[in-house]
């Protein structure tokens, strides 16, 4: 399985991300430079968490018009497997790759702590080593992780099964949002489920030693699906 890592000026969790697909797969990726105008051959393109371009004018807006984001989108409209995390969902929230947008957070203020996040749907490549209404731990890391979008997209995110995961309260319940995300959406999946955006970081919870390994599942169940 070959996985290429996309690399902004700005972007700090790329070292992570690779660390975790590494494991997960045997083998590194592949790391693409913002300016480059072409993509390795591979089976996966993960676009990580950071500060892309500083946040200037919007988080995630100046990366989504970036050359190697072009191919990145051309990628994923034929069907290459695309995740998103953190400043990687809201440059593709820009692109139009998902729906939505990331606002500032409630209270404006950065969060940075671990969140439990509920499985709200095992049915897909991403999360397919997790059961559905499964409780996982993840770290935070963001000041514009707000989601939101119009009540009609909203109802049909619902109803097509594409939302992934929701902020919830360790036990399960439905509380716990640190960032005023409407109906504590924490990541969506495209129409296909082929490209997934998730402010939380799983690739920070990979090492038992370090106390959270809840997002081994979604590393090792991509590499399974498309090995």
């Amino acid at each position: 399985m070959k996985t290429a890592v996309i690399l902004f000026p700005g972007t700090n969790r790329d070292r992570d991300v690779c660390v975790a697909l590494e494991a997960a797969t045997g083998a590194a990726p592949d790391v693409v430079w913002h300016a480059d105008s072409a993509l390795p051959a591979c089976d996966l393109i993960v676009v990580p968490g950071g500060f892309s371009y500083g946040d200037y004018l919007r988080s995630g807006a100046m990366a989504a018009h970036s050359p190697i984001m072009r191919e990145v989108v051309t990628a994923a409209v034929k069907g290459t497997p695309v995740l998103g995390i953190c400043n990687g969902f809201q440059i593709l929230t820009e692109t139009g790759l998902l729906p939505g947008a990331l606002m500032p957070n409630a209270g404006l203020k950065f969060v940075c702590k671990d969140v439990a996040v509920r499985v709200e749907n095992s049915q897909t490549l991403f999360t397919s080593r997790y059961e559905t209404g499964q409780t996982l731990s993840f770290p935070v890391a963001h000041g514009d992780g707000n989601y939101f979008a119009a009540e009609d997209v909203l109802d049909r995110l619902e109803a097509e099964g594409r939302i992934a995961f929701r902020y919830c309260a360790a036990n399960g319940d439905a509380s716990g949002n640190p960032n005023g995300s409407i109906r504590d959406i924490a990541g969506i999946f495209n129409e296909t489920k082929t490209v997934l955006g998730l402010m939380p970081h799983p690739e920070n919870a990979v090492e038992a030693a370090l106390g959270n390994d809840d997002g081994c599942g979604l590393f090792e169940g991509m590499a399974e699906a498309l090995a």
